[in-house]
């Protein structure tokens, strides 16, 4: 069923679908862009670590099943669901992982998530895999506003909210279910122009 709007979609549909997946500089030495077969290794051992293992309950059990995920990562860019990068060094190692999600083209809304690689942590490749995301989402594909959100006990995750201009927003009480029970969730936001 088609919603009738009173107002013009914010994002125009297939805007992104209409081309590949752009690979997006971060830093000097940093990279977003799309998973590639190879690095599967890489992904499957960020779910190794106990403490991307405490913030992330979605986890892929093997190489095959992160293959999978990839595939329907291209899938998600294709419809226009969501996209899915690597962070990567220019031309090396893969450091983590940024998503663009949930996106809603007629209010121009859109939520990130990202993890960092235990030898990457501390090193500010997650801010600046934020902000660059942050910069092309808002800039040249037009959402309005993008949220992001995370356990009010991850300290780091919100630093780097933080450090990449994303207001605190408010807490989510009792918002997500984790391994060690239900965890309240900080909301943090980006506007476009403020």
């Amino acid at each position: 069923m088609t919603r009738a709007l009173s107002t013009p979609p914010a994002v125009l549909s297939g805007a992104l679908a209409a081309s590949p997946q752009p690979v997006l500089p971060a830093a000097p030495a940093l990279l977003l862009r799309p998973w590639e077969q190879p690095d599967a290794p890489a992904f499957l051992s960020a779910y190794q670590d106990d403490d991307t293992r405490r913030w992330h309950t979605r986890r892929p059990s093997s190489e095959a099943e992160v293959r999978e995920w990839f595939d329907a990562y291209r899938r998600d860019w294709a419809q226009e669901r969501g996209g899915h990068w690597a962070i990567a060094e220019d031309g090396g190692a893969v450091l983590g992982r940024i998503a663009l999600r949930d996106m809603d083209f007629d209010d121009g809304v859109a939520t990130v998530a990202y993890w960092v690689l235990p030898a990457a942590r501390g090193c500010g490749v997650a801010t600046h895999a934020l902000a660059a995301l942050t910069v092309w989402a808002l800039g040249e594909v037009g959402f309005h506003r993008l949220e992001l959100d995370h356990s009010t006990r991850n300290v780091a995750s919100c630093r780097v909210a933080v450090k990449a201009g994303y207001l605190l927003e408010g807490t989510k009480r009792s918002a997500a279910l984790h391994d060690d029970g239900r965890h309240d969730m900080h909301l943090h936001a980006r506007v476009r122009g403020g």
